[in-house]
């Protein structure tokens, strides 16, 4: 099922020592929960479910493998993985940003051309996103534990993500749709305007406005510095 995407996802936060392990940690986790929905019945059908998961998966870890190309927005991600000045909810959000806006849209948009009509995947599409955002209370409580800040953000920011994620999946919909509806060059020039867009919002990511600005470095202070120990606690029972 998805036994060995999860492994993948969690060899690659385990083998990282920057950032860049904490969100293939907290993917490892969601995975791992659709996993589990998928062996519980909760979808119509479970082997389609996996098919979507482990399509989705591999648009992350791919490029890491050598077998995609790696969108600008993913390096705009991993360019700042060793940056001690961000946040690790800044470097959660980057790979968020790059996942759900831009490779979420891409994964439809493959499976719709390999057979699956692009209104059948509608709820998978949903589903994904739920689980995503199902897993958030779970990251943020673990989050905790590394940083001094994140147990307001449970009540705070958490409403805050899912306000966020509710946009940016409705946002990946209409983009799968648009690109479904075109072909070559202009499929094309879409997909590359998508990462674009995609990539300044994680220029902005990394760059917020007064008064965050101002609160970032007193809020990392309190943060653990090491990305490695952050990693294995967002795994949670997978590390």
């Amino acid at each position: 099922m998805l036994e060995d995407t999860i492994e993948a996802l969690r060899s690659s936060a385990l083998d990282a020592d920057d950032a860049s392990g904490n969100f293939a940690a907290m993917y490892a986790r969601v995975s791992d929960r659709v996993q589990t929905a998928i062996a519980d019945g909760r979808f119509g059908d479970g082997e389609r479910m996996a098919r979507f998961a482990r399509t989705f998966a591999d648009w992350y870890l791919g490029p890491r493998g050598g077998t995609r190309q790696r969108p600008a927005c993913w390096v705009a991600a991993d360019d700042v993985a060793d940056d001690a000045r961000l946040l690790i909810v800044q470097h959660l959000l980057l790979g968020i940003n790059a996942h759900v806006n831009h490779d979420l849209a891409q994964v439809v948009v493959e499976l719709a051309e390999a057979g699956t009509p692009i209104g059948e995947l509608r709820p998978d599409f949903d589903a994904i996103n739920d689980i995503l955002a199902e897993t958030q209370p779970d990251v943020l409580r673990d989050l905790g534990r590394v940083t001094g800040w994140t147990q307001l953000a449970a009540s705070w920011g958490g409403r805050t993500f899912n306000f966020s994620l509710d946009r940016a999946r409705d946002q990946a919909w209409r983009s799968a749709v648009r690109l479904h509806a075109l072909d070559g060059a202009d499929r094309t020039r879409e997909a590359a305007e998508l990462d674009r867009v995609v990539s300044v919002l994680s220029y902005l990511i990394t760059r917020p406005v007064r008064p965050l600005s101002w609160v970032v470095p007193i809020a990392r202070w309190v943060e653990n510095d090491d990305p490695r120990i952050v990693t294995r606690q967002l795994l949670g029972h997978l590390a």
